[in-house]
């Protein structure tokens, strides 16, 4: 994880300029860079550096000798980059990961290269030789990118927002900031001037289908075809055990984020089993957020007992959670309600692991709820049919909401988060299964992935079945929940009045309740006129739904609601 900044045509002093690539330093706080291209004297790159693997050569822009024309600047894992070395008989001149990146564009272009990286990235590419730039982002925009392009040809590209919103440019007092998409990438002309004209944005890989690196992949091929329910449950295991063993590449140490929830407490019990195959010897510490005997305390102690971890429990009351929403609102870049309800245990959670612990590299459980239609409103879908299209449509959007989340709340405290559940071939392979298959059973979400872990005891059975927590719930104490503690706080700070009037003052996704309207407010303070960066809220679907909360619909049922 790293904060990668650049500039291409720029017309204001590049010292000037480079202030904005400061304001992602929390990303990389390792180590800094800034660095003018040859040649082009308004073109520049900034680097923060998370050094988490070769930690002697892995400043960026990242050059080699063997290919004095080409610059990179990426954030990202590629996990698959000692597979694809031996596969193309690469010769590498470090021990980054990133450098596959450079030998794959030299051997066969950028649409191969983006195909057959196995990880999650945001890069920039620059071919001074071919007058080149490309840009380009994972599958689930794992990792973040955002761009400006002005009709003069000014490119300026950040992995977030906050790095280019105050850009000074002769043409435009505010350039449009907008978030790259995932699982794209662009190529760009680059002029003699610096500046540059965009030729064509690609979709490389849509998530349905099985990704060109499985080619070298170090799992089997799998039996195809068969939808057997052994078979199935075998191939799910197989390929979520690969998805974790392929993260635990690091360098620096590995920690879990553990709500006790089924996909954390999976990733928890997983990733702690590998680690011991491969005689890692340090402790896995795994840390859980909440107010006082909160659901998720309770839980994650249960896990953690059970797999023999290091646990960490981090309390946080009322107070210090409404404190921390504008940080985490700065953070986030959205206005988006069940986001920044969300985050604020996730940032107080990391918070914790920077100042208190030496973990960096944090396996988490993101991207489960999408995949494996665990959110409480999958019950009510009208057909398995209509479950999967919904499914996809989440992950399709995952950059904008939980991936959002879990990327700015981790990497605000300058630690890298690792998202097994949101790999290339795990996704392709479940997607694939029949619709009837990933539905909610006997009124149990993600049913299929619960019964694939049955017989394993990696979890305690109570945990492997214990049903979808709102996260606002899993984190409240059982007196009041955090989702009530929020009502009662931002019913103080909003007038009836200006949310009558919310319409007329944000005509785009117009808040609806106070508390909407309380976190536009903050959005707008610190991100003017951006509101299009979130081109809906998050809702549930097939239901009469004004609040995005599991909470307030029917079928849910929380041991903090009497």
């Amino acid at each position: 994880m790293c904060g990668i900044w650049a500039l291409f045509g720029s017309d204001e002093c590049l010292s000037v300029q480079c202030l904005s690539a400061m304001k992602i330093a929390h990303r990389g706080p390792d180590a800094f860079r800034f660095e003018n291209v040859n040649g082009f004297t308004n073109c520049c790159f900034g680097f923060h550096r998370l050094a988490v693997v070769d930690q002697l050569y892995g400043m960026q822009p990242i050059r080699v000798k063997k290919f004095p024309y080409l610059w990179l600047c990426y954030n990202g894992e590629i996990y698959n980059f000692k597979q694809l070395q031996k596969q193309f008989g690469f010769e590498f001149q470090t021990l980054v990961d990133g450098e596959v990146i450079l030998h794959l564009y030299n051997r066969g272009g950028i649409e191969q290269t983006a195909s057959m990286l196995d990880g999650v990235f945001a890069f920039i590419l620059l071919d001074t030789a071919n007058r080149k730039v490309f840009l380009a982002r994972d599958t689930y925009g794992v990792r973040p990118l955002f761009k400006v392009l002005t009709d003069d040809g000014f490119l300026g590209v950040c992995s977030e927002a906050k790095g280019l919103t105050n850009l000074k440019h002769s043409t435009s007092l505010c350039p449009k900031v907008e978030p790259f998409l995932p699982g794209h990438y662009e190529v760009l002309d680059l002029k003699p001037s610096g500046k540059v004209a965009s030729v064509e944005l690609v979709k490389f890989h849509s998530y349905k289908d099985e990704p060109l690196h499985v080619a070298c992949d170090t799992v089997e091929t799998l039996p195809s075809g068969s939808f057997d329910l052994e078979t199935v449950k075998s191939n799910i295991r197989i390929l979520f055990e690969n998805a974790v063993r392929k993260r635990l590449m690091a360098h620096r140490r590995i920690g879990c984020l553990l709500s006790g929830g089924l996909d954390s407490s999976l990733v928890a019990a997983v990733l702690l089993k590998l680690m011991k195959e491969i005689n890692i010897n340090y402790p896995l510490q795994t840390f859980a957020i909440g107010m006082e005997n909160s659901p998720d305390l309770l839980a994650a102690r249960k896990v953690a007992a059970h797999i023999g971890s290091e646990h960490h429990e981090v309390i946080f009351n009322s107070e210090e959670g409404i404190q921390a929403i504008e940080e985490v609102i700065f953070s986030l870049e959205t206005y988006d309600i069940t986001t920044i309800r969300a985050s604020i245990g996730m940032y107080l959670v990391s918070k914790y692991i920077r100042k208190k612990t030496d973990s960096v590299v944090i396996f988490s459980g993101e991207g489960s709820d999408e995949l494996t239609q665990g959110y409480i409103y999958f019950h009510k879908a009208p057909s398995p049919e209509e479950a999967a299209e919904e499914s996809e449509r989440l992950l399709k959007e995952l950059y904008l909401f939980d991936v959002l989340r879990a990327d700015r709340t981790t990497a605000a405290h300058g630690l890298e988060l690792r998202v097994p559940f949101l790999d290339h071939r795990f996704t392709s392979y479940y997607l694939s299964l029949p619709a009837e298959l990933r539905i909610p059973k006997n009124g149990i979400e993600k049913y299929l992935l619960r019964q694939s872990f049955e017989d394993t005891n990696l979890l305690p059975k109570e945990i492997l079945w214990r049903p979808k927590e709102a996260f606002s719930d899993g984190i409240a104490s059982l007196k009041k929940s955090w989702f009530s503690i929020l009502q009662d706080y931002i019913d103080q700070q909003v007038d009836d009045l200006l949310l009558e009037k919310a319409v007329e003052k944000y005509p785009f996704n117009p808040p609806k309740t106070k508390e909407s309207y309380y976190y536009r407010q903050i959005f707008e303070k610190h991100y003017s006129g951006q509101s299009s960066w979130l081109p809906h809220y998050w809702m549930p679907r097939w239901v009469k739904a004004t609040d995005p909360s599991a909470r307030t619909l029917k079928h849910y049922k929380s041991a903090t609601q009497e």
